[in-house]
């Protein structure tokens, strides 16, 4: 190992025992944060998915002054969980950092070990594949393929990883033509509860159609949350362009009927043709 390197090293280990030390003075019952000390996992959880997702933004920004912040707004996430398992005599920070070491090591054997050169799309199977091995060591034989994709995600990136597993056990429609017609199948259903009134029935009707989607999303490879993001930014920046115009001519969107809104929206998706 070069100077630089151990000099590199060196600065990282002193930088992240920084923040432990600052984690631990925060959780300190004498002296620390009564907002910290009053944390606990559960409280906390809502702020790491929270955080996860602006690392996300940062990236879509492509700001990396933003990311480096954003990155280390999630890291203080995990150091606050471990000294919460710390103070619990469950495991630690350490203990964190050593299980993704070996878990990495593991699911890499073409890298670390003696396994030959893998293209991407065989690394991923691979992956899953070593994941499944790594469940059936800690529990009992798993009663469902759909076993330990975890409750807590995105509604939309678990019925993606839902689907993702039951298709590579073969329950999967054939083709995106098939899946398709089941999602216009579901939008028929969607409607016929609408019109029935019945909003108990058209929620759960809602929830099968967006379950479909995360299906197309399967066949095209793309990421329903991502997708949904990306429509989410083209709505901002289209009712942006809506409420500009109006105020431009002393106006506002409450002062406005529908049909005026509906030209100028059509003017800002005009505007972003190519």
């Amino acid at each position: 190992m070069s100077a630089e390197v151990e000099d590199g090293a060196s600065g990282t280990a002193a930088s992240l025992l920084g923040l432990l030390d600052i984690m631990a003075r925060l959780r300190d019952p004498r002296s620390g944060c009564p907002w910290d000390l009053e944390q606990t996992f559960a409280t906390i959880a809502p702020y790491t998915v929270e955080e996860a997702y602006e690392v996300a933004d940062a990236i879509a920004n492509g700001t990396m002054d933003d990311l480096a912040d954003e990155l280390g707004d999630l890291l203080f996430q995990v150091v606050f969980h471990a000294q919460m398992a710390k103070e619990a005599g469950a495991f630690d920070f350490k203990d964190v950092a050593d299980a993704i070491t070996a878990k990495m090591i593991r699911r890499h054997p073409h890298v670390f070990g003696d396994a030959e050169a893998r293209s991407s799309a065989e690394q991923t199977e691979a992956w899953e594949t070593i994941k499944a091995l790594e469940r059936a060591g800690r529990e009992a034989p798993a009663p469902s393929v759909l076993d330990g994709i975890p409750l807590g995600l995105p509604a939309l990136t678990r019925a993606l990883k839902l689907s993702r597993r039951a298709a590579r056990v073969g329950f999967v429609w054939p083709s995106m033509n098939e899946v398709l017609a089941k999602l216009r199948e579901e939008i028929v259903e969607l409607e016929a509860e609408v019109a029935a009134g019945d909003l108990e029935k058209a929620r759960r009707e809602l929830g099968d159609v967006l379950f479909v989607c995360a299906n197309v999303a399967r066949e095209l490879e793309a990421d329903p949350e991502a997708c949904l993001r990306e429509t989410n930014d083209k709505f901002v920046r289209r009712f942006g362009y809506v409420e500009r115009t109006l105020n431009a001519v002393g106006s506002s969107p409450q002062q406005s009927e529908l049909a005026e809104m509906d030209r100028l929206w059509d003017e800002a998706k005009a505007a972003e043709r190519p």
